[in-house]
């Protein structure tokens, strides 16, 4: 670690390996990732939208003057897996791919965990899954105390339970009856 004259008058700038605080890796320093990248990036969404254009269509599409459920889960199910196919098309000459890092990892996992909180909110009720996910996120996506955690979950459990299912009388599952 170094300190450098910022060439103003009683201001000094540390420099760290090289770079300014708060300046980052440049471009040239991010790893590459090539077309099986790109490719991948592009069949996420296209898995993504084909799933739900199924999940949609079992909900009722409707007509445009009388809609179902499923249009517009539809609509941007279609914008979705056209999206990932125009990525899948350019993959191929892609050249400026990142490859994955510890922060994509985080956004997988995080996502995961969604997915999971909706199909155990549906299975077990509300309170349970929502203390879990918060204490995911809060403790090992942010890096919280275990006391913090704690004492956060369980109040925004608390409260989103007494907004929605108390007060508005929202029909979410749940296993607490007040």
């Amino acid at each position: 670690m170094t300190a450098e004259d910022s060439g103003t008058p009683g201001e000094r700038v540390v420099v760290v390996d090289g770079t300014a605080p708060g300046a980052g890796p440049s471009e040239g320093e991010l790893p590459s990732g090539g077309p099986g990248h790109a490719a991948l990036a592009g069949a996420i969404p296209v898995l993504l939208g084909l799933v739900t254009m199924w999940l949609a269509r079992d909900l009722g599409l409707g007509t445009l003057t009388d809609p179902g459920p499923g249009l517009w889960p539809m609509i941007v199910a279609v914008l979705v897996l056209l999206t990932g196919i125009g990525i899948l098309l350019r993959a191929r000459q892609a050249t400026d791919t990142e490859a994955f890092t510890r922060g994509a990892v985080v956004v997988v996992i995080a996502a995961a965990s969604l997915a999971a909180y909706a199909f155990l909110f549906e299975l077990v009720g509300f309170e349970i899954p929502t203390v879990l996910l918060l204490v995911l996120w809060l403790k090992f996506f942010g890096n919280e105390s275990w006391r913090t955690t704690a004492v956060v979950s369980v109040i925004a459990t608390a409260a989103a339970y007494a907004l929605f299912i108390t007060a508005l009388g929202v029909p979410l599952p749940h296993l607490i009856a007040i």
